[in-house]
C-alpha cells in the first residue's frame, strides 16, 4: 500500500538555498510519516507515533538553529532574524503544549494534521521563501534594510493571498492551542486543589476516628482505660502470656469507705477524688504496657504484664504510698483520717487451657481479704 503524504512537496516550496531545501524534505518526510501514524487510527501516546512526533520535534529545532546560523552569517536585517527566531520558538512551545493538553482534545490527530499542515505552507512558503529572497539580494550587494523592506510589497499577489490565508489557519489553531493549553493547565490545577482537598479530609477522618477510638476506650470521668477496654486488654495479655508462658499480674484496688466520703463531702468532691487517686496510681507505673483501668464505681484495676507476684505485689505498695501521701481528708473513715486504698494482688501463668477470668478472681479475693483485714493494705492472693 502506497504511503499515504498528507503534504504533497512541490517546485514553489524550492527556496533555492540548498541545505534549507534539504531540511525541509526532512521536515515533510517526518511530518508525513506522524499524519500517516495517526490517520490509521494510533493512539498518541502509542509507541510509533509517539517516537515520530519526538524525531519531528527534535528535526525542527535542529533546523531553527540551522536557519539563525545561516541568517546571521549572511547579515540579514536583525528584524527579519528576529520574527524569525520568534516563529521558530513559537512553534516548539505550542508544539510541546498541544502535546501535554492531547488528552483534553476531542480529535487530537486532526488539531495536530491541520496545525502542522497550516505552519509548514506557511514557514516554506512565507518566511523561508522571503529569507531566501532577502539572502540573494544581500549576496547581490543591496543593504540589508533595502532587502528587508523590499518584503513588505510583494509582487505576486496570488501567492500572497495563499499565504495570508495560511497565516489566518495557523492563527486561529494556535489561539486554539493556547486556549486547550489554559484549559489544561486549570484542569490540573483544580486536579491538584481537589486531591489536596480530599487528602486533607481523609487526615482529618483519620484523625477523628484515632479520637472517636481513644474515646471509646476513655473513662470520661478519670481520663484512664475504661471497663471494656481493660476486659480486650486482659485478655490479649491473658493469650499473649498462655503462648509465652510468662506471668501476668493483676491489682484490684478499691478506695476505702468511698460511700462515707461521698455522703460527708459530695459527690462532686468525691469525683475529684476518684480523679487524685487515679493520677496516684498512675504515677506508680512505669512501664508504657501497664494499663491502669476503671473497672466500676471505685474500683480501680491495673494489668501489669511479664510481673511475677513479687513484682506485682511491689507495684501495689507503692500505688497504697502515693494515695496515702496524698493526705486527703477523710473524716468519715474508720480506717485513717485521710482517703486511703486497699489492694488485691494476683499473678499467674496461664494454664494451657483457662480464662483470664481465673485472675481477675484470685485478685478480687485478695482484694477482700485486704479490706477484711483492715482496709489500708495490700493482700496476696
Amino acid at each position: 500500500m502506497a504511503q499515504l503524504e498528507t503534504f504533497v512537496w512541490g517546485d514553489d516550496f524550492i527556496t533555492g538555498v540548498e541545505s534549507v531545501d534539504q531540511q525541509h524534505h526532512g521536515l515533510v518526510a517526518l511530518f508525513n510519516e506522524l499524519s500517516e501514524a495517526l490517520m490509521t487510527g494510533q493512539d498518541l501516546d502509542a509507541g510509533d507515533a509517539y517516537l515520530v512526533f519526538q524525531r519531528l520535534l527534535n528535526y525542527a529545532e535542529y533546523h531553527f538553529k540551522e536557519e539563525d546560523e545561516l541568517m546571521r552569517q549572511c547579515g540579514l536585517d536583525p528584524r527579519h532574524i528576529a520574527g524569525h527566531d520568534e516563529l521558530h520558538r513559537t512553534f516548539v512551545d505550542q508544539l510541546r503544549g498541544m502535546w501535554v493538553a492531547k488528552d483534553t482534545m476531542s480529535h487530537p490527530a486532526e488539531i495536530f494534521l491541520s496545525f502542522l499542515t497550516s505552519w509548514l505552507g506557511l514557514h516554506i512558503l512565507g518566511v523561508d521563501q522571503s529569507m531566501a529572497r532577502q539572502m540573494e539580494r544581500v549576496h547581490d550587494g543591496e543593504d540589508a534594510a533595502l532587502a528587508y523592506e523590499a518584503e513588505t510589497h510583494p509582487k505576486d499577489r496570488s501567492t500572497e493571498a495563499m499565504i495570508k490565508a495560511m497565516g489566518a489557519i495557523y492563527k486561529v489553531l494556535s489561539k486554539l492551542n493556547v486556549e486547550l493549553s489554559t484549559a489544561n493547565r486549570q484542569l490540573e490545577q483544580r486536579v491538584r486543589q481537589r486531591t489536596f482537598e480530599l487528602e486533607q479530609a481523609n487526615q482529618t477522618l483519620v484523625q477523628v476516628n484515632h479520637k472517636l477510638e481513644v474515646y471509646s476506650h476513655t473513662d470520661g470521668l478519670l481520663n484512664i482505660a475504661n471497663r471494656k477496654y481493660f476486659d480486650q486488654r486482659l485478655e490479649e495479655e491473658w493469650l499473649r502470656a498462655m503462648r509465652s508462658q510468662q506471668p501476668v499480674g493483676l491489682l484490684m484496688i478499691d478506695v476505702d469507705h468511698f460511700k462515707r466520703y461521698n455522703d460527708t463531702y459530695g459527690h462532686q468532691a468525691g469525683d475529684a477524688c476518684l480523679k487524685a487517686v487515679a493520677k496516684a496510681a498512675a504515677s506508680g507505673l512505669a512501664r508504657s504496657t501497664d494499663l491502669l483501668a476503671r473497672y466500676g464505681g471505685e474500683e480501680l484495676v491495673v494489668v501489669l504484664p511479664d510481673t511475677h507476684v513479687d513484682g506485682t505485689y511491689q507495684v501495689a505498695q507503692d500505688i497504697c504510698a502515693a494515695v496515702a501521701k496524698l493526705k486527703i481528708p477523710h473524716t468519715g473513715s474508720d480506717t485513717a483520717p485521710y482517703v486511703t486504698v486497699s489492694v488485691g494482688v494476683a499473678s499467674l501463668n496461664p494454664p494451657r487451657i483457662s480464662s483470664a477470668d481465673r485472675l481477675v478472681a484470685a485478685a478480687d479475693q485478695a482484694l477482700y481479704q485486704a479490706k477484711k483485714q483492715g482496709r489500708n493494705q495490700v493482700c496476696k492472693a
